[in-house]
């Protein structure tokens, strides 16, 4: 446990310390939105890697910064919207609507109803995405929301971690139900992340967790979520010139 609690103090030292920095020597000059009659709208967009803990990042940053999270939420709207189940589009978005997308004129012969859903549900999901956005400020986490909400200029992080802390994430988290093991919850790591890069790829023609595309890169390899959003709250207050 000595290595751990070291590898923490150093990760969140090494944060602080960047933070302090940008605070006191650098000029941000983001390309702020305003809405709702000149108001600046904060648009938080966060894509992460399976397992790495950006659902509870965007949670918590949500309670800490008070502003409306979206995830579950989203579901809820777009089952509303397509009158599909919320199973159906919790299971479809982000992964399992890549493939009738990205093969359309090849399968669209064979199973044209779930295709003209997913297309629908496709559609449907960039529609109340940018409905959100008018609507003020907001934490969007996956489906793509830094590309299609990108005239929004919205601010993007990517979350990550190492196999290993995605590991002991899924089995920290894991219900009564579940019984993966190891192997398993790394080839299903590697399979959700590589649909996630796959949808990313149709819709932008940048690259799915390149640091370039962001604009913070957050590595949660053995660590506390819970420790990182002080600081985080911090930076992104800083971006948007609310540090007193």
């Amino acid at each position: 446990m000595g290595n751990y609690d070291e590898c923490q103090k150093l990760t969140l030292i090494n944060i602080n310390v960047i933070i302090l920095y940008s605070i006191k020597k650098v000029q941000l000059t983001p390309n702020w939105t305003f809405l709702n009659g000149g108001i600046m709208t904060k648009i938080i967009t966060i894509s992460r890697e399976f397992a790495s803990g950006g659902r509870e990042l965007g949670k918590k940053l949500s309670e800490e910064l008070n502003i409306p999270f979206y995830d579950s939420e989203l579901i809820n709207l777009l089952s509303k919207k397509t009158g599909l189940s919320e199973e159906y589009v919790s299971k479809t978005t982000e992964t399992r609507i890549i493939n009738p997308v990205h093969n359309f004129s090849r399968s669209f012969s064979i199973n044209t109803s779930i295709n003209n859903n997913k297309m629908e549900l496709l559609i449907a999901q960039q529609k109340v995405l940018k409905e959100i956005a008018e609507i003020g400020d907001c934490i969007i986490v996956g489906r793509a929301a830094d590309v299609i909400l990108k005239e929004y200029n919205p601010f993007k992080i990517f979350v990550y971690c190492d196999i290993e802390t995605k590991v002991k994430r899924c089995f920290d988290n894991m219900n009564e139900n579940e019984k993966l093991t190891e192997k398993e919850i790394i080839k299903k790591a590697k399979e959700i992340d590589k649909n996630r890069q796959k949808y990313y790829d149709i819709i932008s023609d940048n690259t799915w967790g390149e640091k370039e595309n962001y604009n913070l890169c957050v590595n949660t390899s053995n660590i506390d979520i819970k420790d990182l959003i002080q600081p985080l709250s911090l930076y992104i207050k800083n971006y948007y010139n609310e540090v007193l």
